[in-house]
């Protein structure tokens, strides 16, 4: 296995840290453990943390694949994954939380099943469908809104009494839509939909 697919083996395995920080866990099991009451202090920082680097790791083993020329259908398959993996667990944890709306979480995740959707009608086709530069903006937005949010809107409370965080997050749904709408239509017409 090669270094870009480690690294985004990586990426994977950091997603059940976060769920491990984020959770609040139960009084009764804080009160008699040291470690869970340490979690249940500082664990949302710590998940913010694990959030960025696994987040950071996305472009990490696309360059990484790339310079040395490590790209397979391996990664292929799991870069994609990772990510909506990252990002599917993150919100709907959030929504348990009541961070997020629960509407949002759901336009945001049903995207990504409708573009895999027409991914592997695609590829049973033999086509493949690239990634386009509006997928990678509306990543960004969803990992700035994502990080706010889970910081409380820190530290734009300090200069706004605008909540950032919020604009961000409705940011990140409207670019989502558009994105997956702009895809869909730039590629379902390669799809030679009589064939199914």
């Amino acid at each position: 296995m090669n270094t870009a697919n480690r690294i985004t083996l990586a990426r994977i395995a950091l997603i059940p840290l976060f769920m491990l920080s984020f959770t609040q866990w139960p009084a009764w099991l804080a009160d008699n453990n040291e470690f869970i009451r340490f979690l249940n202090n500082y664990g949302l920082y710590i998940a913010v943390g694990i959030f960025a680097l696994a987040s950071g790791t996305d472009k990490l083993d696309g360059y990484v694949a790339r310079k040395y020329n490590q790209v397979t259908n391996l990664g292929k398959l799991l870069d994609p994954l990772a990510d909506k993996l990252l990002i599917s667990v993150a919100l709907i944890m959030m929504v348990q939380a009541d961070m997020v709306a629960s509407w949002a979480a759901v336009v945001i995740i049903g995207r990504e099943f409708v573009i895999t959707g027409l991914r592997m009608i695609a590829s049973a086709q033999g086509i493949a469908l690239a990634a386009d530069r509006l997928g990678k903006w509306k990543m960004v937005l969803q990992v700035a809104a994502i990080i706010a949010v889970l910081l409380g809107n820190v530290p734009f409370q300090w200069f706004t009494s605008v909540r950032v965080d919020s604009v961000l997050m409705l940011l990140a749904v409207m670019m989502t839509l558009f994105s997956g709408l702009h895809y869909l239509i730039q590629n379902f017409k390669m799809l030679n939909l009589n064939d199914m």
